[in-house]
Protein backbone atom coordinates (compact mmCIF):
# COMPACT_ATOMS: atom_id res chain seq x y z
CA UNK A 1 0.00 0.00 0.00
CA UNK A 2 3.00 2.53 0.54
CA UNK A 3 4.43 1.86 -2.83
CA UNK A 4 0.84 2.55 -4.51
CA UNK A 5 1.16 5.87 -2.33
CA UNK A 6 4.74 6.63 -3.28
CA UNK A 7 3.87 5.88 -7.00
CA UNK A 8 0.77 8.04 -7.07
CA UNK A 9 2.56 11.14 -5.31
CA UNK A 10 5.19 10.99 -8.36
CA UNK A 11 2.93 10.35 -10.85
CA UNK A 12 1.27 13.31 -9.08
CA UNK A 13 4.48 15.78 -9.08
CA UNK A 14 5.50 14.72 -12.87
CA UNK A 15 1.91 15.66 -13.83
CA UNK A 16 2.10 18.87 -12.49
CA UNK A 17 5.63 19.56 -13.98
CA UNK A 18 4.30 18.65 -17.09
CA UNK A 19 1.26 20.67 -17.22
CA UNK A 20 3.52 23.81 -15.89
CA UNK A 21 5.14 23.78 -19.08
CA UNK A 22 2.65 23.54 -21.73
CA UNK A 23 0.68 26.74 -19.25
CA UNK A 24 0.81 29.99 -21.86
CA UNK A 25 3.63 32.25 -21.16
CA UNK A 26 2.32 35.43 -19.21
CA UNK A 27 2.20 38.22 -21.37
CA UNK A 28 5.07 40.71 -21.35
CA UNK A 29 4.07 44.51 -19.68
CA UNK A 30 4.19 46.70 -22.87
CA UNK A 31 4.96 50.55 -22.37
CA UNK A 32 2.41 52.34 -24.48
CA UNK A 33 3.46 54.17 -27.46
CA UNK A 34 1.89 57.80 -25.99
CA UNK A 35 4.27 57.11 -22.92
CA UNK A 36 7.45 57.86 -25.08
CA UNK A 37 8.21 61.42 -25.43
CA UNK A 38 10.88 63.21 -27.95
CA UNK A 39 11.60 63.40 -31.55
CA UNK A 40 10.96 59.70 -32.83
CA UNK A 41 7.18 59.65 -31.46
CA UNK A 42 5.99 60.64 -35.10
CA UNK A 43 6.87 59.32 -38.05
CA UNK A 44 7.59 61.27 -41.44
CA UNK A 45 8.55 60.65 -44.49
CA UNK A 46 11.24 61.47 -46.26
CA UNK A 47 10.14 63.90 -48.27
CA UNK A 48 8.72 65.80 -45.27
CA UNK A 49 11.66 65.73 -43.37
CA UNK A 50 13.53 67.44 -46.55
CA UNK A 51 10.84 70.32 -47.06
CA UNK A 52 10.60 70.69 -43.14
CA UNK A 53 14.92 71.43 -42.92
CA UNK A 54 14.26 73.83 -46.00
CA UNK A 55 12.18 75.92 -43.91
CA UNK A 56 14.61 75.70 -40.60
CA UNK A 57 17.25 78.91 -40.83
CA UNK A 58 20.73 77.43 -41.05
CA UNK A 59 19.84 74.25 -42.56
CA UNK A 60 21.74 74.44 -46.39
CA UNK A 61 21.00 72.77 -49.50
CA UNK A 62 23.38 69.74 -48.37
CA UNK A 63 21.30 67.86 -46.13
CA UNK A 64 18.67 67.65 -48.93
CA UNK A 65 17.96 64.09 -50.93
CA UNK A 66 17.74 64.03 -54.48
CA UNK A 67 16.76 61.63 -57.22
CA UNK A 68 19.20 60.27 -59.71
CA UNK A 69 18.49 58.42 -62.67
CA UNK A 70 21.08 56.90 -64.46
CA UNK A 71 24.39 54.27 -63.96
CA UNK A 72 25.46 54.53 -67.55
CA UNK A 73 29.28 54.09 -69.07
CA UNK A 74 29.06 56.40 -71.18
CA UNK A 75 27.25 60.68 -71.65
CA UNK A 76 25.71 58.92 -75.32
CA UNK A 77 23.84 56.70 -73.27
CA UNK A 78 22.12 59.32 -71.32
CA UNK A 79 20.90 61.59 -73.72
CA UNK A 80 17.60 59.24 -74.78
CA UNK A 81 16.89 58.83 -71.35
CA UNK A 82 17.41 63.02 -71.09
CA UNK A 83 15.04 63.33 -73.83
CA UNK A 84 12.20 60.75 -72.66
CA UNK A 85 11.67 62.81 -69.74
CA UNK A 86 11.59 65.87 -71.10
CA UNK A 87 8.45 64.27 -72.82
CA UNK A 88 7.27 63.46 -69.48
CA UNK A 89 7.63 67.13 -68.60
CA UNK A 90 10.79 66.18 -65.84
CA UNK A 91 13.28 68.36 -64.90
CA UNK A 92 16.59 66.68 -65.04
CA UNK A 93 20.21 67.66 -65.46
CA UNK A 94 23.54 66.16 -66.01
CA UNK A 95 25.94 65.29 -63.12
CA UNK A 96 28.02 62.89 -63.96
CA UNK A 97 31.13 64.62 -61.47
CA UNK A 98 29.34 65.69 -58.16
CA UNK A 99 27.92 61.83 -58.19
CA UNK A 100 29.78 59.84 -55.58
CA UNK A 101 28.61 56.33 -57.43
CA UNK A 102 30.09 55.94 -60.88
CA UNK A 103 28.93 56.51 -64.55
CA UNK A 104 26.88 59.14 -65.34
CA UNK A 105 23.91 60.31 -63.99
CA UNK A 106 20.78 62.62 -64.35
CA UNK A 107 19.68 64.81 -61.54
CA UNK A 108 15.81 64.63 -60.80
CA UNK A 109 14.61 68.05 -60.13
CA UNK A 110 13.00 68.11 -56.83
CA UNK A 111 9.71 69.84 -57.73
CA UNK A 112 9.63 66.84 -60.22
CA UNK A 113 10.66 63.99 -58.03
CA UNK A 114 6.82 64.25 -57.26
CA UNK A 115 5.75 62.78 -61.29
CA UNK A 116 7.88 59.75 -60.87
CA UNK A 117 6.66 56.93 -58.97
CA UNK A 118 7.05 53.08 -58.90
CA UNK A 119 5.14 52.91 -61.81
CA UNK A 120 6.98 55.54 -64.31
CA UNK A 121 10.75 54.19 -62.89
CA UNK A 122 9.70 51.04 -63.83
CA UNK A 123 8.63 51.41 -67.28
CA UNK A 124 11.58 53.85 -67.43
CA UNK A 125 13.98 50.46 -66.54
CA UNK A 126 12.35 48.44 -68.99
CA UNK A 127 12.95 51.15 -71.60
CA UNK A 128 16.48 51.34 -70.39
CA UNK A 129 18.30 47.91 -69.41
CA UNK A 130 20.92 49.58 -67.36
CA UNK A 131 18.82 52.11 -65.97
CA UNK A 132 19.28 52.28 -61.95
CA UNK A 133 17.22 54.81 -59.76
CA UNK A 134 19.21 56.49 -56.45
CA UNK A 135 18.31 58.58 -53.61
CA UNK A 136 21.36 60.53 -52.47
CA UNK A 137 22.27 64.29 -51.25
CA UNK A 138 21.46 66.36 -53.88
CA UNK A 139 25.87 68.36 -53.66
CA UNK A 140 28.17 65.95 -52.77
CA UNK A 141 30.63 68.39 -51.59
CA UNK A 142 30.12 70.92 -49.49
CA UNK A 143 30.25 74.13 -50.43
CA UNK A 144 32.50 76.54 -49.04
CA UNK A 145 30.81 79.27 -46.86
Amino acid sequence: MRWLFLLLLVLNVFYYVWHQQEAPLRAKDVTPLSLYKGSQQDIRLLSESVSASRSKPGMSRIEERCLYLGGFAREEQVMPLSQRLAEMDIKAELSANDVPAAGYWLRIAPESQRLLGDAQLQNLSKEFNELKHKIMLCEGVAPAE
